[in-house]
């Protein structure tokens, strides 16, 4: 779906302040309130902003450590494996890839001793055949999507104009 100007700037707004109500965002933005309304449930259907939650620190709740594992599993096993691994609460993220896993997870841990346990209980199924994992050093980019949402209000802007 193409964004365009007006779109980019509501949900940067709304990753800066995602308490702001519909009315103080339509006034900071300029525009009027059923305008911003109809974009935010526009971007909501189409996918674009999938939800308003809290945005979480691990390290907060005490898992300061973070590892991605690359997991190569049985054939015909996928199903089995995203299953038994959306069971393992320290499994943040789990990617279907192509190279040389077909999985990629990424897990948080209590402690380098705790990541051993989280491990074992992840290779601890018998679709996944082997594994390899890299703990995280530092996170120098975190997360971030704003960056993108801004260049795809340009593209969009480009496309109409």
């Amino acid at each position: 779906m193409a964004i365009d100007h007006l779109d980019g700037r509501l949900i940067a707004l709304l990753a800066r302040e995602p308490r702001i109500g519909v009315l103080e965002a339509s006034r900071r933005l300029g525009v009027a309130r059923g305008t911003v309304q109809a974009r935010l449930d526009r971007l909501q259907s189409n996918g674009v902003i999938r939800g308003f939650g809290p945005e979480v620190d691990p390290a907060a709740l005490g898992y300061p450590v973070t590892a991605f594992a690359t997991l190569e599993i049985k054939q015909g096993q996928g199903a089995d494996v995203r299953e038994h691994l959306a069971g393992v609460p320290e499994v943040l993220e789990l990617h279907t890839t192509t190279g040389h896993g077909d999985m990629l997870c990424r897990l948080v841990a209590r402690s380098n001793a705790d990541l051993q346990r989280v491990i074992d209980r992840v290779v601890g199924f018998e679709g996944i055949v082997r594994a390899s994992t890299a703990i995280v050093m530092e996170n120098p980019v975190p997360l971030r999507i704003i960056p993108l949402v801004e260049q795809a209000a340009a593209d969009g802007d480009l496309r109409r104009g």
